[in-house]
């Protein structure tokens, strides 16, 4: 068992710091990534917009995310590490830079609407905490899943159920041209559970206070 259990620290660590490397390779500017979203507020600027591929779900919250994850993130789309046809498109335009200044946009757009640290999450249901403990969710995403442990691994408190049911399920997927996502750590973790224990994994994570919102801009107010 511990022989594993270093097997997997090894693996993570790995993968923290090729994703740390890249997402510190190009500096953000907020200001120069407000003028590069035009594509992004259609979708993430809506309050309970809604996506219709490969199911009905709402839109990430990015408002207040680090920058260091959608850095990952969208570069994960332009490698097709993540495959989604729509996010594939946007990506591809984007030079690096461009997506660092993005990144810090939405970042900052959070503080701007008073997105808060919360502290330590509440435990859920005796089966929620059990699910939790088996996907060892807080030795990435922290105590609150609001202080990721690396600055490329998501916040996940509050982000809206749907969207994380979608999202876990993406990683349990093999061998689809046009939807599922690469990443040895999550695809591990996901493919533990069920979809029903999945979608239960979601509806907790969603249900704690978090930073994240929706924060629609100027035109669609």
């Amino acid at each position: 068992m511990n022989k594993i259990r270093l097997s997997v620290s090894i693996v993570v660590l790995a993968w923290a710091m090729a994703l740390s490397a890249n997402a510190q390779e190009f500096k953000g500017d907020a200001k120069a990534g407000e003028k590069k979203v035009a594509l992004c507020i259609g979708c993430h600027g809506i309050e309970g917009y809604q996506a219709s591929f490969p199911e009905v779900y709402k839109v990430p919250k990015i408002a207040g995310q680090g920058a260091g994850y959608i850095v990952s993130a969208l570069t994960a789309y332009k490698k097709t590490d993540r495959k989604h046809p729509t996010m594939r498109g946007i990506a591809v335009g984007l030079s690096d830079q461009d997506i660092a200044d993005v990144a810090a946009y939405y970042e900052g757009l959070g503080k701007l609407a008073g997105a808060t640290a919360p502290g330590k999450a509440a435990d859920g249901n005796a089966h929620a905490v059990e699910l939790v403990k088996k996907g060892a969710c807080v030795s990435c995403h922290g105590e609150s899943f609001s202080k990721p442990v690396n600055s490329s691994y998501p916040k996940i408190a509050g982000q809206h159920a749907d969207y994380l049911f979608v999202a876990l399920k993406a990683y349990k997927s093999e061998g689809n041209s046009t939807w599922g996502r690469g990443n040895p750590i999550m695809g591990g973790v996901a493919k533990q559970f069920s979809y029903a224990e999945l979608k239960e994994l979601a509806s907790y994570v969603s249900s704690l206070p978090g930073e994240l919102k929706t924060v629609p801009q100027d035109k669609f107010k």
